[in-house]
């Protein structure tokens, strides 16, 4: 059933990223459970499928195989699921607007990413919440493009002082672009939002049809509105980036005992199932067309029905998740480090820690909202940015495993040291390894409580803001540009200061 698979510098440096690990050695669900969850979303399809389907979704929905019952509701055979399945991308390259900082999506290999909608912002200084800008937007995501550990960026807050839907749409692209040449993502408020932002993505990289050749944004659009119910917009602007060639990251985002079954099984197997149906829509709008499926099986505190971001069963929910996808070979996102914690303190800290562990050793593919966020998604902070990066790196490193590579286990050098010296912090394997088998915290202290006392007793906080302004103390990135810019404000209404 399952695959086996701070220096500061006149010139903007590029980071280099951590390489993604292969995942999905961690398995919440046994076979029986996998098969079972996987069947049933295959029967919710075929008994009781999707509502709600525009007009022009139902024809193409019909024209190619699937039914529609006495109410209206479309319904897909298993066959035609898994004839869909079969045509469906298993991979698909995200490149950056650098190209060398892309991303391969797919197989399990583990990629750390923002995203989320947050519409507060935590000021260090004041230590309390305001509404989110687009020059926070700006900042969080040069942040990104500063971070070794993180791999691409969906927009992780919303400009709340643009109010006009086209103009929020086209600056907040615009921001994204101009911050990180790592791959982006961004959301539309309407299909007709999608052709302008994409002639602007053309302009930057020099040329009609340059973004199609070079797709380094892709569109994350929540496609259904749970429990099995077709977003009308989102649709259209799932037709809109088909037709113009922009990637899909395509969302089923139910909150398990609210929008999706109580039981963790139910909530993943409507999940799956609404995943699914977004998939087989795009594949019958063009076969194999770059699709990734973000299922995002959230969970509520059935205590008083909010979401809450850092519970375990938020954890083993994601990773099981990631686990359905994996089995059926397809690209797969799931969310993970939504702590419900306010600041970055020991709650944000544990629940972080856990629910990306586990997501990424289930081996999702893309892992949305893992850095960055507080507050249940609700707020975004740039300190706790970095410290997640700093976490990152080493989830990153448990998931990559231990290596057996040739020389790993050295005979002679273990007889030489035991009858010599005694230790091993001069042998050449040791010095050789220091930078590849071992990570080490940028902001994490080691030190010795004694020398951590003389050092300023600086928190993990403290280090972080010192990490932020040493971040934005540097160039601006510098990979659009200038003369592309300059076109682009002249023909857009771009509200970001230069």
């Amino acid at each position: 059933m399952r695959r086996t698979r701070s220096t500061r510098s006149k010139k903007p440096s590029v980071t280099q990223m951590t390489a993604p690990p292969e995942g999905g050695r961690f398995m919440p669900l046994d076979a029986a459970k996998l098969a079972h969850i996987t069947d049933t979303a295959f029967d919710i399809l075929a008994r009781i499928g999707v509502s709600g389907a525009p007009d022009d979704i139902r024809s193409l929905a019909l024209q190619n195989g699937a039914t529609e019952r006495a109410d209206g509701r479309i319904v897909f055979s298993r066959s035609l699921v898994d004839e869909m399945i079969a045509k469906a991308s298993k991979e698909v390259d995200l490149p950056g607007f650098k190209p060398e900082r892309g991303i391969k999506v797919g197989g399990g290999r583990v990629h750390i990413g923002t995203g989320g909608a947050a519409v507060q912002l935590l000021d260090s200084e004041s230590q309390s919440f305001r509404d989110s800008t687009l020059q926070d937007l700006f900042e969080l995501m040069r942040i990104v493009d500063a971070s070794d550990s993180i791999h691409y960026s969906l927009r992780p807050v919303v400009a709340r002082d643009i109010e006009d839907p086209l103009t929020l749409d086209i600056n907040t692209a615009f921001a994204a672009m101009k911050a990180t040449s790592k791959p982006i993502g961004t959301s539309f408020f309407e299909p007709a939002n999608v052709a302008p932002v994409v002639e602007m993505f053309d302009m930057a990289l020099g040329g009609e049809g340059a973004f199609r050749a070079q797709p380094f944004c892709f569109a994350s659009i929540c496609h259904v509105v749970p429990p099995l119910t077709l977003a009308e917009e989102a649709c259209g602007v799932m037709q809109e980036c088909v037709r113009l060639g922009m990637p899909l990251q395509i969302c089923s985002a139910a909150q398990a005992g609210a929008t999706s079954p109580a039981s963790l099984a139910g909530a993943l197997a409507q999940g799956l199932a609404e995943s699914l149906a977004g998939l087989i829509l795009v594949n019958m709008m063009q076969p194999g067309f770059p699709c990734i499926l973000a299922f995002l099986p959230f969970i509520s505190d059935l205590r008083t029905g909010a979401m809450t971001g850092g519970s375990g069963e938020a954890a083993v929910a994601n990773a099981a998740a990631a686990q359905l996808l994996l089995n059926l070979g397809l690209p797969s996102t799931v969310s993970a480090g939504m702590t419900d914690a306010k600041t970055a303190d020991a709650q944000s800290g544990y629940e972080k820690g856990y629910t990306i562990a586990l997501a990424a050793q289930g081996g999702a593919d893309m892992i949305n909202l893992s850095v960055g966020m507080l507050g249940s998604i609700m707020a975004a902070s740039k300190e706790a940015l970095v410290i997640d990066n700093d976490m990152c790196g080493a989830i990153l490193r448990t998931v990559r495993g231990v290596d057996m590579f040739d020389g790993a286990i050295d005979l002679d050098m273990i007889e030489e040291v035991v009858t010599g010296e005694g230790h091993y912090l001069g042998t050449a394997q040791t010095l050789e390894l220091m930078t590849s088998e071992y990570v080490y915290p940028a902001l994490g202290d080691r030190q010795s409580v004694n020398d951590w006392l003389d050092n300023g007793a600086l928190t993990v906080w403290d280090k972080a803001i010192a990490k932020v302004a040493e971040i934005e103390a540097l160039p601006a990135p510098a990979h659009l540009p200038a003369d592309r810019e300059a076109a682009i404000r002249a023909a857009y209404p771009i509200l970001l200061k230069d």
